[in-house]
Parts: structure tokens; sequence; C-alpha cells
């Protein structure tokens, strides 16, 4: 089989633009397909360890949902991923205020961020990979930021059954910029993912307050829920009597990945389902990595022949660490003019006999 890359309309949208689906598969049978609009994941097909195809990505048929009040299904989150308190910051000494539209705060670069955006889309093949280029110029005031930013995302679909993801950005003014991948997963291809079997490289997290937004420290995870440096199941300690738990109604948290000095890319996550033998491994350049269990599903989102209930997805989305502009200790995420953002994930998928 060779690796292809194929195009097909995925709907109109509210302003009578038409999104449209592309289809990458590699050499081995590995189905990935990626929208224009919102740069959405819609599908991820791998196989089990008998070889049976399956999708292992929530989503939905057509453009519509994602386009309606879809829970940020597969989509590239921009310009800032996951929460800003009040939707304030202060860069050079100048207060910028941002849309809230969770509670009091700014999540996921606001309510029509880059999940809402009908990106500029260009097809590539290689030897070895086949890709989706997307471009997005946001100018400045887009959802209150400051500065004009020009992004590029590049998903790259290789034959080590890899899906790279390339983030560039400048700005013309200093702006924070934090961008990730909200795909939520189920290597079971249905079902709860409770069972799936966990491990994040990371000693510490980042505690949150009742609307999950970290108060500043950093914490070991030794001793708490959160310890994920050994594999266990999402759902063994999911339960337990713990006061981040409650803020999160289960896992939602940022976990701050261990790293060497001089290391770059590093293993933030692996997850194992073991009736499939699905792996899924997770390798960024990120400081942190956002994991959460699906706790607000609640099966009243269907799609793709599935009814989306409770903690039926999970996500491990690569970034820096949320509210930074507001916490001086946390790494920084402030660009400025003259300065790239750039920024490498990768997702590669496996199977265990």
């Amino acid at each position: 089989m060779e690796s292809s890359i194929t195009k097909a309309p995925f709907g109109p949208l509210p302003d009578g633009r038409t999104a449209a689906l592309y289809t990458l598969t590699n050499r081995h049978g590995l189905i990935v397909n990626i929208s224009d609009f919102g740069g959405v994941i819609t599908r991820i097909h791998t196989p089990d360890r008998h070889g049976n195809m399956a999708d292992i990505v929530l989503g939905f048929d057509d453009v519509a949902p994602y386009a309606g009040n879809s829970p940020y299904f597969g989509a590239l989150i921009g310009r800032y991923g996951n929460r800003l308190r009040n939707g304030r910051f202060q860069i050079d000494g100048q207060s910028w205020q941002l849309p809230v539209n969770h509670g009091d705060n700014h999540l996921h670069g606001g309510e029509n961020g880059f999940h809402k955006v009908l990106w500029r889309a260009l097809p590539f093949q290689e030897t070895n990979a086949v890709g989706l280029t997307l471009m997005h110029r946001s100018v400045h005031g887009a959802q209150g930021y400051p500065g004009t930013l020009d992004v590029t995302v590049v998903y790259e679909l290789n034959n080590d059954n890899e899906l790279v993801l390339a983030f560039d950005a400048v700005s013309d003014q200093a702006t924070p910029v934090n961008l990730t991948q909200h795909s939520y997963f189920n290597l079971a291809g249905g079902g709860s993912i409770l069972g799936h079997e966990l491990q994040i490289n990371a000693d510490a997290y980042t505690p949150v307050d009742s609307a999950l937004i970290p108060y500043g420290d950093i914490e070991p995870v030794a001793g708490t829920p959160f310890d994920f440096r050994t594999p266990h199941t999402i759902g063994a300690r999911i339960g337990q009597d713990d006061q981040q738990l409650r803020h999160g109604s289960g896992y939602d948290h940022n976990f701050v990945l261990r790293r060497r000095a001089g290391q770059s890319s590093v293993l933030a996550a692996r997850v194992r389902e073991p009736v499939s033998g699905r792996v899924l491994e997770l390798f960024t350049e990120e400081p942190g990595v956002q994991f959460y269990s699906g706790n607000f599903l609640d099966g009243s989102l269907k799609g793709k022949g599935q009814t989306y209930e409770h903690r039926s997805g999970f996500c491990l989305e690569p970034q820096h660490f949320p509210d930074s502009p507001n916490n001086p200790s946390f790494p920084n995420t402030i660009l400025r003019p003259g300065e790239v953002y750039a920024t490498v994930s990768r997702f590669k998928f496996s199977v265990e006999s």
C-alpha cells in the first residue's frame, strides 16, 4: 500500500463557506482524517493486536457540530491553550482583558479561538509521509489578544505510524502563545476509558483551585492520585477522596514533564488499552501535558454512531502551563517580535501482543 492524501467536502459553515476533509493514509493502512475547519482530527483508524481497525478518537460525521458547541473534539487550540485567570494578563506593564468564556476565566483562546477558524490548507506528499499544512493569520485584537500572529501548523502522518504536529508562529507585538491539540482518545474504539493503563513521565504537577486555575505552585505527585510514574489504570485512583480530584471532577490537570538538561523531545505519556493491545505514546518538546479524563462528557453528544458517555474519552494536550502569563515562576509564554514560536509533538501508534 502506498501513502496517500485525498480531499472531500465536509459540509457548509454558518457563514456559507464549505469545510473540507482530508484523508491521510500511510503505507501500513493507518488513516487520519483532518478538516481545515479548526484543524480538527475527526478520525484515527489504527489496528488492534489482531489487525482489526477501529476509530480511536471522538468526533462527528460532518462539520456542523464542530462549528457549534463541541467540547473542542480534535481541534487545534490557540492563541492560548487552557485557562487564563479572569481573562487578564500584563505585558510590560500594560494590562489586557480577554473575553471570558468559562465562568470568570478565558479558556482555549476564547469562544472563537483557533478551533473555530477555517484554516488555509495545503496537502503534501513525501517519500515516507503525507501531510497537511494549515495556515492562519490572527489579527491584532482577535479574541482580545494583542498583535497580529501568523500561525502555521503541519500535520504529518509518517510510515513509522506517527502523527507529527509542528507548530510555528510569529507576531508583530508581544502576545501570549500556547498552542496545542485537543483530541479525545479511546483506544478501545468505544466504551469507558477507565481501564486504559496510563503512564505520565512527570514527578510534579500544578494544583488548581475550584475554577481549575493553578495556584502557581509546583507540587510532587508522590503520594497523590496524580502519581502516574509507573503505569496504572486511569480508573484506579480517580474516585479517591482528594480535593484536587474534586476540583476537576476527576483528572483535568497539568503535569510537569521530566527532562534532562539539554533534552528537547521527551516521552510525555504512554497509554495501553489491554483488551485491544493498542498503545499510544506522546513525545513532545513542551514542558507540560494536560491530562483530562473526559469528566464532563455526559451522553448528550453523539457522533459517528456512538453516544459519548461520561469518561468515554481522554485527552493528552502537550502545552505550556495554564495561566503562565500570571505566574512568573512558570515557563514563559510571551512571544515577542523577532522571535519564533516553534514546537513539535508526536503521537505514535503501536500494538502489544
